[in-house]
């Protein structure tokens, strides 16, 4: 299965929930079952963790999981950045590689995590290293330590473990490098701001 493929799969999960939500948890579990077990598993479980809620309820647990939970915000650039200027560059830069990978836009910002999954599968791998280390991966971090309340059970957490699990697989030691620290603006290509 192809790059783009396996992150564009596991995006879909990262919207908030429509009528065919179910088909799409079990079409992205079988395609990181593929790729890495454990990714795999944390799918399938989050799969039988909400196998019977209705899109209504997964709809609610969405909003109250990532639109009403700031520090669980599916924003990668204000994890990495908060409000400052470098948010708004990266905003820019974000749009810019959106263009040039011929993602289209949703009515999330381009810094919103499935833009960033689906520039991440299309980038060459060189560019992809350096951008999972430095951005995603730091800002993934910084949304799961979001369900640190031991007491909270809440299924997404195995979305964003999931995603976890194949950033590992894919870039292992690279990760450790990793830091909180915000990272260099210049891992995007297209540095020009237009």
């Amino acid at each position: 299965m192809e790059t783009s493929s396996i992150y564009d799969s596991l995006a879909s999960l990262l919207v908030y929930p429509g009528d065919d939500y179910h088909q799409r948890v079990t079409r992205a579990a079988r395609a990181l079952a593929a790729v890495d077990g454990e990714a795999g598993l944390l799918l399938a479980h989050f799969a039988e963790q909400i196998r019977n809620f209705s899109v209504e309820s997964l709809q609610e647990l969405f909003i109250q999981t990532f639109d009403m939970n700031p520090v669980r915000s599916l924003e990668v650039g204000w994890h990495l950045f908060g409000e400052n200027y470098d948010r708004g560059t990266f905003l820019v830069k974000m749009r810019q590689q959106l263009r040039r990978f011929g993602v289209a836009e949703s009515g999330e910002l381009p810094d919103h995590i499935t833009h960033v999954l689906a520039v991440l599968g299309r980038m060459p791998a060189d560019e992809s290293e350096e951008f999972a280390v430095a951005c995603v991966f730091p800002a993934l971090e910084k949304m799961r330590a979001g369900f640190a309340d031991k007491n909270e059970s809440n299924a997404f957490k195995n979305v964003l473990d999931a995603l976890a699990a194949l950033l590992r697989a894919c870039y292992g030691d690279l990760l450790l490098e990793s830091t909180a620290a915000a990272p260099a603006l210049r891992v995007l290509q297209g540095s020009e701001l237009q």
